[in-house]
């Protein structure tokens, strides 16, 4: 009887080991939001950056900003995250100010 007990156990685990064919887990409700902001304002970024008139000075602008999110990408917990969006908004803010002084 013991030796018919091994194999099973032995099929058990593989079929729970199997990771999820779903891939990650989903977004909380939180971080789904939290997302759409940050996805909103990098938009709002790259449309805003238009109005530069110097494509040197556009193209660095772009850039920077995309480093900066690509810098922040693995970020999840949700305070560091609305941190890191305020932070960028005020910074935002006074570059719009320098761009429409141009």
């Amino acid at each position: 009887m013991r030796a018919l007990a091994a194999p099973w156990r032995s099929l058990r685990t593989y079929a729970t080991d199997r990771k999820s064919r779903l891939g990650p887990a989903p977004l909380s409700l939180e971080h789904f939001i939290q997302r759409t902001r940050v996805l909103s304002f990098y938009r709002s970024i790259l449309r805003n950056t238009r109005r530069i008139a110097d494509p040197t000075t556009r193209a660095e602008t772009r850039k920077f900003a995309r480093d900066e999110f690509e810098r922040h990408r693995g970020v999840t917990d949700l305070g560091h995250i609305r941190y890191l969006l305020s932070t960028g908004k005020t910074e935002w803010d006074s570059m719009e100010r320098y761009i429409d002084g141009l």
